[in-house]
């Protein structure tokens, strides 16, 4: 009976707000229930690089981590900011504002002397403007596949019939968002009734007189720059400008605001989990409103080495744009800065804040006033990684500045250089083999995909016989590619070994950025040479999705967004 009267009382007018809420508040539960095991059940089945986890920029999507906290070992090059370089609607003038050859005075294949009385061994006045206007028409019908945006006044070359004159370019199907520099000799006759013509161009920057010395400060502009000054793109070819920055005084010095990572154990490891701990440390002094103090020497995987072991005393601008990177950001050397710290810290009361925790965040760091915040890490692995300082809840709001970060122009130079042995009219193929051919188990196709006679299949309805096929490839036996020269032709990075020998301008360069010691052009640099001058070609066709259906990362890793 008493159960009977407790349901009949229930269903009164007076319980009736309760029992609704009751309802309401088992059926919210019942959803959150449902809800976590769904979501349980993607996080298992999604890898952790998915971005359905990482809600973060286009950039931060293609390098983002991984839950297991290390990085697999891969030789490969690494994507810099300038490959995901994306150019406003308001900028894209500066793309479609190239010359044409109708916008130069038509002098036909040859200008009279204004002198009537002229001497055919008198020397060529470079200066003169109806020259050139003869220069730039020459290099316009020469060179068809680029696009010129600006062409610099000549000057006199190395004799009397010599003019060096330079220009801006892009390949017309340049996919880079960069300008290229370059600037050549040319050779200029004059004939008996006085007229003049180009008879000869030199090869890739063979104009040494035109090229534009930068200096240390502010550079002077003229009007015909001013489109180029608003769009931040890199510009291949110019004089590089990598000095380190300098501390200016004791008041500012004793003034700033510090941040440096010490020990850990990403030193020595792959060049992408350099970058990967490299630009969080960038994102947290960014974050911080800190001067980021910064190691400069760095260790090379053995990965990327010819000896096969870790090799020291490497320096970060051999590899990237650190002109760039001190435009940026506000970064200084940690030999500069351990200097000052050391004249100066007593006398103004500069004081450290020590950091040996990870679960430290740099949110919890953002009202420490002390002079220098330094972030220490121990000798266990893999928690000593710099990148740790930015999962978890701080990976939603430290943003890695990968447009800070871009590739050395000299390497890029010497990749340009390739390209324009070819006059930029060539397509490319990027074969990759190595270790990854002989392991069946993580990638049981690719080695007969890209088998010689599987390339020419794959090829034939794709790049048409005879064209100029540029193969990028860590395939140390090149006669493999053999077969190739029957209906193309095929072209190497060893070809063009020249541009880094102790001849070069790059070798030369190199050995003055190095304190007078010289430089090898290592593994790393071949790779990332390799991969740009592929990125150059007409048609591009990659090893993983156009060559073989096996996952880069191995068996079972591909995403619906590539592999």
């Amino acid at each position: 009976m008493w159960g009977r009267s407790s349901r009949n009382g229930s269903l009164r007018p007076e319980n009736m707000g309760q029992n609704a809420l009751a309802i309401t508040g088992n059926l919210c539960f019942t959803a959150f229930v449902i809800g976590v095991v769904i979501f349980t059940i993607i996080a298992a089945n999604y890898p952790a690089g998915d971005p359905l986890f990482h809600p973060s920029s286009k950039m931060t999507n293609f390098l983002t981590s991984n839950s297991n906290p290390t990085f697999q070992s891969d030789s490969g090059s690494v994507k810099t900011g300038e490959d995901f370089a994306t150019v406003a609607s308001n900028e894209r003038g500066a793309f479609t504002a190239f010359i044409n050859i109708s916008d130069v005075d038509s002098v036909g294949t040859g200008v009279e002397d204004s002198n009537r009385d002229c001497v055919v061994t008198d020397p060529i006045d470079c200066r003169d403007p109806d020259i050139f206007h003869l220069l730039m028409r020459a290099t316009i019908e020469k060179f068809k596949d680029i696009h010129f945006y600006r062409f610099g006044k000549p000057v006199r070359g190395l004799n009397d019939s010599s003019c060096h004159m330079a220009w801006r370019y892009r390949p017309k199907d340049g996919k880079v968002a960069a300008f290229n520099k370059d600037y050549r000799s040319f050779k200029v006759e004059r004939s008996e009734n006085c007229t003049m013509s180009v008879v000869g161009i030199g090869e890739y920057h063979s104009g040494g007189n035109a090229r534009k010395k930068k200096g240390n400060g502010n550079k002077e502009k003229g009007k015909d720059e001013d489109v180029f000054e608003k769009v931040a793109m890199k510009d291949v070819g110019e004089t590089v400008n990598d000095a380190l920055p300098e501390v200016e005084s004791e008041g500012s010095f004793s003034d700033g605001k510090y941040l440096v990572y010490i020990g850990g154990g990403d030193r020595c490891k792959s060049m992408h989990q350099y970058l990967w701990s490299f630009t969080c440390m960038l994102g947290e002094a960014l974050y911080l409103n800190r001067t980021l103090v910064m190691d400069l020497s760095f260790c090379l995987s053995k990965m990327y080495s010819s000896s096969g072991l870790d090799e020291e005393g490497k320096d970060f601008r051999f590899y990237f744009d650190f002109e760039h990177l001190k435009d940026s950001a506000s970064v200084l050397d940690q030999d500069q800065f351990w200097k000052s710290w050391s004249k100066w810290q007593h006398k103004n009361g500069l004081s450290l804040h020590l950091v040996e925790d990870l679960r430290v965040t740099p949110m919890k760091l953002a009202e420490v006033k002390d002079s220098l915040i330094m972030r220490k890490f121990g000798s266990v692995e893999p928690d000593n990684y710099g990148y740790r300082v930015c999962e978890g809840e701080t990976e939603s709001v430290i943003h890695r500045p990968w447009h800070m970060i871009w590739k050395s122009r000299r390497l890029l130079d010497v990749a340009s250089a390739i390209a324009s042995r070819m006059n930029w009219d060539f397509d490319a193929v990027h074969v990759e083999r190595g270790e990854k051919a002989k392991d069946k188990n993580l990638w049981p196709n690719l080695d007969r995909d890209t088998s010689p006679e599987a390339l020419m299949a794959t090829l034939e309805g794709k790049i048409e016989r005879g064209r100029n096929l540029y193969v990028a490839t860590n395939e140390p036996d090149l006669s493999l590619f053999g077969p190739l020269k029957e209906k193309y032709s095929t072209h190497f990075l060893e070809e063009y070994k020249d541009l880094w020998d102790v001849k070069s301008d790059w070798y030369d360069e190199m050995k003055r950025l190095n304190n007078g010691n010289t430089v090898e052009f290592d593994g790393y640099m071949r790779v990332s040479v390799d991969s740009e001058v592929f990125t150059r070609g007409k048609k591009q066709i990659e090893t993983f999705n156009d060559l073989t259906k096996d996952c880069k990362d191995g068996i079972n890793t591909c995403t619906s967004s590539g592999s």
